[in-house]
Parts: C-alpha cells; structure tokens; sequence
C-alpha cells in the first residue's frame, strides 16, 4: 500500500442526489410565500471550487440561511464542498436538512449545467402566479422577478468564462448575483447607488404613478471580500418592492440580526427599507423607529411594482 493511500480511501461524504428540475407542484406550494416575503428567499450556492479560503465557509452560509427557512438551492462545485463539511456528529447538511423545494430544505439540482433549474424556478413563479406567458416575453418575466421573487446567486469561488456568462444570465433575470472576492477580476459590476432616489422608481401598476420603490435590490453584480459580508448581502438582496409589510418585516428581521451579529452594529441604510411603521420588526420597534426620526423619515406607499408601462393597468373610463 502507497503511503497515504489509506487516509484517501477514508475520505468518503454523503450528498443527496442531483434531483434535476423543480416540478410546477412544488412552486405552487411555495410560490405565493416567495413572492409575499413570508418565505424570506432563495439562496442559489453554485459556481466553481476557486474558494478565498475553503469550501468550509460556503457550507456555512448554506446553513445559515437553512436554519433562517430560506430556500438554499445548490449545483455543481458547491454542492460538492458543502458535502465534504461534517458537523461534530459526522454529519453533512443533507443529512441535517431536507431536500424539498421548501422553506429550510438544502436541495441539490445536480451538475453546472444543472443552474438552468433554478433560473427554471423563478421562471416558473411568473407563469403560474402572475400568468405571464414563456413564449417570447422575456421582458416580462425579467420584470416579475426583478420586482417580486427575492432570489439571490452566490457563486463563491467563481473563476470560469462559463461561470461568468451563467452569472449575466441570471442577473439578466432580474436576480442579483453575489461573487466571491475573486471576482473582482471579471472587471465588471452591475451596483446601484442607495443615495439617489430618482434610480429607484417604479410604476404603480395600480395607478400609473412613479414612486420610490426602495433599492430591493441595491446591486445586480456584486462581490463580496468575506463571507461575513456576503452572509449580510445575500439577507439584504433578498428585499424587493413587492414584499407584504409582513414580508419585509421578516427579511428587516435577518437582515438586522447578521448585520448586528457580524459587523457588531445597526445598518446604516435601514431607514431605506422600511416603507411605513408596520414593515418594522416588532421585536426592535423602539430601537427602529428612534433611528427613522434621526434620519427624517417619511412613509412611502407600497406599490403594485413594475418597470414596464404597457404592464399599468387601465381604470375605467380611460
């Protein structure tokens, strides 16, 4: 026997199956929560092994946002390296988490080429909740998501041409993507600027009127030089103009509690994400509406949002 032969034999995991695409019954459980807000988002771990430090820490962002009830989604690479990560007990986050299409479940869609699952996923939503119709109407569907399905990609060790252009795909969505600080090197970001409300309006499709939609999402294109930070952003760009006050109360609710955890304070930007008094998480209310009094302010209408003004609906008599 080689020297070291017997300690490789050993290395052996446990990681569920590539389950291949999400059927329409699993969205039509799940659809409504996603787009409300009630279920927080959709975490997409994918992209290539290139990590800053070990696939360790992509493990750790899976589970914390398993433990939160996001829905975490994994392919390729990542889905690998987070198999390769056991808890005290032995155990990997497949065997701690189920493998639903639900609210906590860690699911494996299979290889990279796999990734058309999820981008699949948030396609499904618009058909079958907004009725938006798949042939030819990509700027609908783009629209959808962009405003109502709070997905986000991590693609954490991302170094490929292949990752790249998987990366515009799915930004082209409407769905923000997060890259490791490797990514940097892509030379090209895709970020938004909190500080100008005019880059942030909306049609009310209600109405017809622009308003302030919120930066939800702020960035498109992003990375991150830590996993603490990109624990943090993946919480934030989850947020979308669309969410219920409920919703966005939920994802203020993570969003503040990382943010505090791992930067050790308050975010400085909270006072763009809450549109009136009921958006605040009950739990932190004081500390929060103390913070909006400082800041000046002023409650702002939830919109029927769309960035499409053929998608305003007519009243009568027009």
């Amino acid at each position: 026997m080689k020297a070291g032969e017997d300690d490789l034999s050993k290395e052996k995991f446990k990681i569920r199956v590539g389950r291949g695409a999400i059927q329409d019954v699993e969205i039509r459980e799940v659809g409504g929560p996603i787009v409300l807000g009630e279920i927080p988002g959709v975490v997409a771990l994918v992209g290539c092994s290139n990590y800053p430090h070990s696939g360790k820490e992509l493990a750790e962002i899976a589970e914390e946002f398993a433990k939160r009830r996001f829905i975490v989604v994994v392919s390729g690479c990542a889905a690998m390296s987070i198999a390769m990560v056991k808890d005290d007990e032995g155990k990997t986050l497949y065997e701690k988490y189920p493998g639903s299409f639900d609210a906590g479940g860690i699911l494996n869609v299979g290889s990279c080429v796999a990734n058309s699952h999820i981008a699949g996923a948030a396609i499904k939503i618009a058909n079958i909740f907004a009725k938006r119709r798949l042939r030819a109407n990509y700027e609908e569907i783009a629209d959808y998501i962009h405003n109502r399905v709070g997905a986000v990609g991590v693609a954490w060790g991302a170094y490929s041409q292949k990752a790249a252009s998987i990366a515009a795909g799915v930004w082209r969505l409407g769905i923000p993507v997060i890259v490791g600080p490797h990514g940097t090197k892509y030379r090209r970001m895709l970020l938004g600027r909190k500080d100008k409300e005019e880059d942030w309006q909306v049609y009310d499709a209600r109405t017809g009127d622009r308003i302030y939609g919120g930066p939800a999402p702020e960035h498109l294109f992003t990375a991150a030089e830590t996993k603490e930070e990109a624990i943090v952003l993946i919480a934030k760009l989850c947020m979308r103009p669309n969410d219920t006050t409920r919703g966005r109360a939920i994802k203020l609710t993570h969003y503040i509690d990382l943010h505090k955890r791992l930067y050790g304070a308050m975010p400085d930007d909270i006072h763009l994400f809450v549109r009136n008094k009921v958006d605040i998480p009950i739990t932190m209310k004081d500390e929060i509406l103390k913070i909006l009094e400082e800041r000046g302010w002023k409650e702002k209408r939830i919109p029927d949002p769309t960035l499409l003004p053929r998608l305003i609906r007519k009243r009568k008599g027009e």
